[in-house]
């Protein structure tokens, strides 16, 4: 099923991990695979907005997404470039109109999320107004995908130490992303969604991380109706979600799962 996705996890691209040897517990020297992790700062125009730690594949992607996700970026704004420099670890987004941020950067929180996420400014403020769609997910659906992706190659089953997102319609996976903070993975399925023109409403993002404050509000600003996790949620998590009208669906193993907000979108289709 890996095949048929747009986008897959390749564990084997250069430069994602590196060999280091270590001892095992009987003292045997053993050579392993790890994570690599890198800056990338990501500049709107000729603000410089954020430098985040990453793994460093699709840095458009993820540029594009957190502009997007953070607000900074507006639906109706013509992106006209985006220019990525190896060399500086740097990506530059270029719009048709004039942005400055400066009372936005100053207020900043950082959030749990792994290699430290961060929200700006009046983001809460920035879903307040958000309507979902009224669409449907079926329980069939959720057990296909968590095989499916369970199944997969990707950098987690070889290195570990790194968190999975994907996004997917129905039963079928279509855009997997993977880095060291689940928050941007999440924000570089937003910019492939963005770069790309993909509909949000017929779609389910389903990420192996928690289920925390920072991902409901990204899920709900990408406008995807339902968010799925094999891990459990936060407080503040379920109650955003219950305010937005987002279907949170967590602790999935087997055939187990809990629905904590917008159980109406869920059908039961399983005889259990």
């Amino acid at each position: 099923m890996a095949n048929d996705l747009i986008i897959a996890p390749d564990p084997s691209k250069p430069g994602l991990t590196r060999a280091v040897t270590a001892t095992d517990q009987t003292g045997a020297t053993v050579v392993l695979n790890v994570v690599e992790e890198r800056p990338l700062t990501i500049w709107l125009n000729g603000s410089e907005i954020v430098t985040a730690m990453t793994i460093g594949d699709y840095p458009e992607y993820l540029a594009l997404g957190f502009l997007a996700n953070q607000g900074m970026l507006a639906a109706d704004e013509t992106v006209l470039a985006v220019d990525y420099d190896d060399d500086l670890e740097t990506v530059v987004v270029r719009t048709d109109g004039q942005t400055s941020y400066e009372e936005k950067l100053k207020k900043k929180t950082r959030t749990s999320g792994c290699a430290v996420g961060t929200v700006f400014g009046d983001i809460m403020e920035g879903i307040a107004g958000v309507t979902l769609p009224d669409a449907t997910v079926c329980a069939s659906d959720l057990y296909a995908l968590a095989h499916q992706i369970n199944q997969m190659p990707s950098l987690y089953l070889d290195a570990g130490a790194i968190h999975g997102t994907v996004l997917c319609q129905g039963a079928n996976p279509l855009v997997y992303m993977e880095d060291v903070g689940r928050h941007n993975a999440v924000d570089k399925i937003a910019g492939w969604m963005r770069a790309t023109g993909a509909t949000a409403a017929d779609k389910t993002l389903y990420t192996t991380g928690r289920l925390t404050s920072e991902m409901v509000i990204k899920c709900a600003i990408m406008g995807i109706p339902v968010l799925a996790s094999r891990s459990g949620f936060t407080a503040w998590g379920v109650e955003l979600a219950g305010q937005v009208g987002l279907t949170l669906i967590g602790r999935m193993r087997g055939q187990r799962y809990q629905c904590v907000a917008g159980e109406h979108r869920l059908v039961r289709d399983v005889d259990l």
